[in-house]
């Protein structure tokens, strides 16, 4: 479909192609939405390439609430400012950004903290439109029925309309599959090892989980000059990729015997882990994860979200012992601030941002994205808006 200028659409609807999931499970539609222009403090993108991240696939699989259907999933991506609204001021037409699903708005009192990134204009997963009371942008072009968004973000669409305070400017110094990376779960996993844990130099780290968060913890511990990293995973194939990134071990819990994974981790870090974290969203590999870091200082990071919706269990008579647990949303990173440090880290070639990218998609084949991903086939799969 044929894109208009900004020149010519600001101000104004615009007709494009966008993935439309109308089900939980059921296979993305390519279909002709309409997508509203930006009110105050939004910005419509135009999306150059987005990233299937495993949340998408987690609500995509979704039943019950905060699932919502008909819906554009999708919230890694790179875009180009189309147009802005009003109050709009530190982006304009043609500038390279990334949205993220955690806003930083820069004035509010958790913006001002160093103790969190959690933004005051924040989102609801269930609610289906953006920030600041605003519906969906996006509706249908056959029968103009509202169509709900995702996280605030929208990537499997053409254009989207996204907060202000979910924009980050990035320039176009940085290949846009290459920024698109930052939106989401190499941030995480490196901001995991950078804000949240501040893992040292000469530590021991272990690593719950492989796929594309838990190898961007092992790419910032090795940023951090960690001097043992050990990977955890039941695909074997995930040992080569976690070595070229820093891993020092890998463990297959299918390998190890009646052992448990704490056991064998003590025993490889004499006493434990100083730095775990959990990438997965299991209950049970929380418990093993803070089993197996070192009494006295180590601290347990959890970065996935509970797949059962179960809950943890953890003996407070360890909790004494000076272990620690804690939570981590976008890795503790502040979009604004902390991102341009980590695109400046690439282009200096200190942080390896290729190694994640398995797979590049047209639009239309987005579905065989998902299969992929399902399968553990892929780390993160580009998929290119206008091929």
């Amino acid at each position: 479909m044929k894109q208009s200028s900004a020149t010519s659409t600001a101000g104004k609807p615009i007709k494009c192609r966008g993935a439309v999931c109308r089900g939980p499970g059921q296979k993305l539609r390519i279909e002709e939405v309409m997508v509203a222009a930006p009110g105050a403090f939004q910005v419509r993108l135009r999306i150059v390439c987005s990233s299937l991240c495993h949340s998408d696939l987690t609500f995509w699989r979704m039943k019950s609430l905060p699932a919502i259907f008909p819906r554009i999933l999708g919230h890694e991506a790179c875009g180009v400012v189309e147009s802005v609204g009003e109050g709009v001021e530190e982006v304009r037409e043609g500038d390279l950004v990334i949205p993220s699903f955690v806003g930083h708005c820069g004035a509010c009192a958790d913006c001002h903290s160093d103790h969190a990134n959690v933004c005051a204009i924040g989102f609801d997963p269930a609610a289906g439109g953006l920030p600041r009371a605003t519906p969906s942008p996006f509706s249908s072009a056959d029968d103009g029925a509202a169509i709900h968004t995702f996280l605030g973000v929208s990537s499997f669409a053409q254009y989207t309309v996204v907060d202000v305070s979910q924009i980050t400017l990035v320039g176009p110094a940085i290949p846009p599959e290459k920024a698109c990376l930052l939106s989401c779960g190499v941030s995480t996993g490196v901001g995991a090892a950078w804000k949240v844990a501040a893992v040292e130099r000469g530590s021991s780290v272990a690593i719950f989980g492989l796929g594309a968060v838990g190898l961007a913890v092992v790419e910032g511990a090795r940023l951090r000059g960690a001097s043992t990293i050990i990977g955890v995973d039941l695909n074997p194939e995930k040992k080569d990729i976690g070595k070229k990134l820093g891993l020092t071990a890998f463990i297959n819990p299918k390998e190890i015997g009646n052992r448990s994974l704490s056991e064998v981790i003590r025993e490889m870090t004499h006493g434990g882990a100083d730095y775990c974290f959990e990438c997965i969203g299991l209950a049970s590999l929380v418990t093993e994860a803070f089993a197996s870091s070192r009494k006295g200082w180590g601290k347990t990071v959890v970065l996935g979200v509970e797949m059962n919706g179960e809950p943890f269990s953890i003996d407070s008579a360890e909790m004494l012992q000076g272990r620690t647990i804690t939570g981590s949303l976008f890795g503790g990173i502040k979009a604004k601030t902390d991102i341009p440090i980590l695109v400046k880290q690439y282009l200096n070639k200190e942080l390896r941002l290729d190694e994640f990218i398995t797979h590049e998609l047209r639009f239309q084949e987005i579905n065989k994205a998902f299969d992929l991903l399902e399968r553990g086939k892929c780390i993160r799969c580009i998929i290119w808006m206008d091929r």
